[in-house]
């Protein structure tokens, strides 16, 4: 049995491999049965920011025996990893959140899309990186490819504007899930798909409701980000296994992070410019170090970049947006708004 677990896969034994999958394992128990025995249970802001902590802290606890098991420079390009693939998934963030307004989701069913969305974006993400190391390891020069592509996705980020919202109502995707299966007006609660009359043969029939829609154009959009993430992650490493890990954590805290960022939403506007040079820095780096070799990039070297350039963007954003939010007027009594007001 020893024999079998010592077994290499992907460069790693297989001890490795079935290890970190149990510890995820145990943190999808964990999200689904512990943190979400009541349904109804609204997530706010202050228990996203706390989730959030909780999983980046979980994930540097795992770079750190990355560094002590395989060795300091594994352990700065999983860490590398992390901050890129978690600075990247801002973007998506924002765009989760444009979608399930759109659709009209409740704050209270809003996690469960989230939820089952990671747990499709995990499948989906190991699927991508198996592909994408497979790409790698026998044909080297692809990565010179993957250079080009961030470098003209950072390019298209910056001369594309900042209004990309898209109308999701009437969208490609949504015309053509409404069209191919029955969609319920409304919501019935938390749940994705309902038997009930079809007005139109008189039988019962399965329903999707607005759930299931808003779940389709998540896991799109995570298709979508999956694109620029990929490449990017493999700019740093073609080392499977941190590749694999630092992307899986990564998502984890995506749902957590969704919370705390779709609430604050308007005053990161000039994020996207900061993770448009992000990608445009890995590109030009792999260009660089290992297409021309011309000069190594040391991972500290990348790692304090990504760092710097988010850091920037953020800081950048809130003191440009430090003015747009309006000062409300203290409400005459009576008026309804003198009620306070819920706040999750």
């Amino acid at each position: 049995m020893l024999d079998v677990l010592n077994v290499e896969w992907l460069g790693k034994p297989l001890w490795m491999w079935l290890g970190f999958h149990a510890l995820i394992a145990c943190l999808l128990a964990f999200d689904l049965g512990l943190l979400h025995r009541d349904k109804e249970h609204e997530i706010g802001v202050r228990e996203s920011l706390a989730l959030t902590g909780f999983y980046l802290a979980l994930g540097l606890a795992f770079g750190g025996w990355i560094w002590w098991y395989l060795g300091p420079q594994s352990g700065e390009e999983y860490v590398t990893g992390l901050v890129v693939e978690k600075s990247l998934s801002m973007d998506n963030v924002f765009v989760i959140a444009m979608i399930l307004t759109a659709l009209g989701i409740p704050r209270a069913a809003q996690h469960r899309v989230l939820l089952w969305g990671i747990l499709a974006a995990v499948l989906l993400r190991g699927l991508m990186i198996g592909l994408g190391a497979a790409l790698v390891h026998q044909v080297h020069w692809v990565l010179s490819l993957f250079a080009a592509f961030l470098i003209y996705a950072g390019l298209k980020i910056l001369l594309s504007g900042d209004d990309e919202a898209g109308d999701f109502q009437n969208g490609a995707v949504v015309r053509w899930f409404k069209k191919s299966f029955r969609v319920t007006p409304d919501l019935h609660g938390q749940r994705f798909a309902v038997r009930k009359t079809d007005p139109k043969t008189g039988r019962v029939a399965l329903w999707f409701t607005p759930l299931a829609l808003a779940l389709v154009l998540v896991n799109g959009a995570d298709v979508i980000f999956a694109v620029d993430s990929v490449p990017a992650i493999f700019a740093i490493t073609t080392d499977t296994f941190v590749v694999y890990t630092s992307n899986i954590f990564a998502i984890l805290g995506l749902r957590a992070l969704y919370f705390a960022l779709a609430a604050m939403v308007d005053r990161f506007a000039y994020l996207k410019t900061a993770l448009a040079f992000i990608l445009m820095f890995i590109g030009i780096k792999i260009v660089v170090a290992d297409t021309f070799e011309l000069v190594a990039v040391p991972p500290w070297v990348s790692l304090v970049v990504t760092l710097t350039l988010l850091a920037a963007g953020v800081a950048y954003s809130l003191w440009r947006t430090r003015t747009d939010v309006p000062a409300q007027a203290a409400p005459e009594p009576g008026h309804p708004r003198s009620a306070p007001a819920h706040r999750a």
